[in-house]
């Protein structure tokens, strides 16, 4: 369980719907965001970024608890944000150095947790790729920079927020089958790690322990996972942790990510909500570049609002409060 100073539980509150639930939406994305502008014709620059951040902070925030940005680009948006939504600042420098081994972790150095709870932030995120099979001398570094960053926001009495994307060293294709094979125990042990509590996370944002382009009944192509064996892997993952834990949508499509969020219900995963990103927006960028900003939106306010309502639903019947994982004052 659980124990949560008082004002880190009124920072979670401000991050949730009033039933616990965390239906956050993220557009905290820098390198894939530019790739996406760049893939659409479009020059990513500094301030055609903040204006399309801007856009989706104005006019989804409203159906939202909360939203994550960085401060690289994302605080004009930050302030412009509906007022209901609570807001989480990402902390780390975007993607990762593809020439050194281990995806070894890096802070924004412009910034520090106190430098970012004066712009507002509720919690801090911060994203670490791990392998539990890598090298234990490349880990134990991940180990400590966790430890440091864990003890940083509880000097500053703010909630972390630790996103873990699992990898695999010996293979870089994250969609091979190969991968699917082992996918479900690195992501599982990754979470019995990072649930420790010398790390002082307050929640996990964990991708789900499946690919499910290889689950029985949901791809379409060769099968790895029975659904049986996909139900059982929900579940161990949701019993590797005693910690608050939503779900990231990995880029796949809105339908496949509300469809895994009731597998995960089924499977009995006591998940508490979502960090949905690209799922919510992502072809929002086409009238963006295409278009204008009128055109933009109004994709937000028709489908973009409806891929952010459709998800809450989803959650509001699938997720668990994460108000049951707290201890009790």
């Amino acid at each position: 369980m659980l124990n949560l100073s008082e004002n880190k539980r009124q920072a979670m509150e401000r991050l949730s719907t009033k039933e616990g639930y965390i239906e956050a939406l993220a557009i905290d994305q820098r390198g894939a965001l530019k790739k996406m502008i760049t893939a659409q014709g479009g020059e990513p620059s500094t301030a055609q970024i903040e204006a399309f951040k801007k856009l989706v902070s104005q006019h989804l925030t409203p159906y939202a608890s909360s939203i994550l940005l960085d401060p690289e680009y994302g605080l004009p948006a930050a302030n412009i944000r509906d007022e209901s939504a609570g807001l989480l600042l990402a902390y780390e420098k975007t993607g990762y150095d593809a020439d050194k081994e281990g995806r070894l972790p890096d802070l924004l150095k412009e910034w520090s947790v106190k430098r970012l709870v004066e712009e507002g932030a509720d919690a801090i995120k911060f994203l670490l790729y791990y392998d539990i099979d890598e090298d234990a001398q490349i880990n134990e570094q991940k180990h400590i920079f966790i430890e440091r960053l864990g003890s940083e926001c509880l000097g500053e009495d703010i909630p972390f927020y630790l996103e873990l994307l699992a990898y695999d060293a010996k293979n870089a294709d994250a969609n091979s089958i190969e991968y699917a094979k082992v996918k479900p125990r690195k992501v599982i042990e990754m979470m019995k790690e990072f649930t420790k509590p010398r790390y002082h996370v307050d929640v996990l944002k964990v991708e789900v322990p499946v690919n499910m382009n290889f689950v029985e009944g949901f791809g379409a192509g060769e099968i790895v996972y029975t659904r049986e064996e996909a139900l059982r892997y929900f579940k161990e993952q949701s019993d590797a942790t005693d910690l608050p834990f939503i779900f990231l949508s990995a880029g796949v499509s809105a339908t496949l990510f509300q469809e895994t969020l009731s597998f995960a219900k089924e499977a009995g995963s006591t998940f508490n909500g979502v960090l949905c990103g690209r799922a919510t927006w992502a072809n929002g960028i086409v009238p963006f570049i295409k278009e204008g900003e009128k055109e933009t939106i109004d994709w937000l306010l028709t489908q973009g609002k409806e891929n952010i309502e459709n998800l809450n639903a989803v959650v509001e019947k699938t997720a668990t409060s994460w108000f049951e994982k707290i201890e009790k004052a």
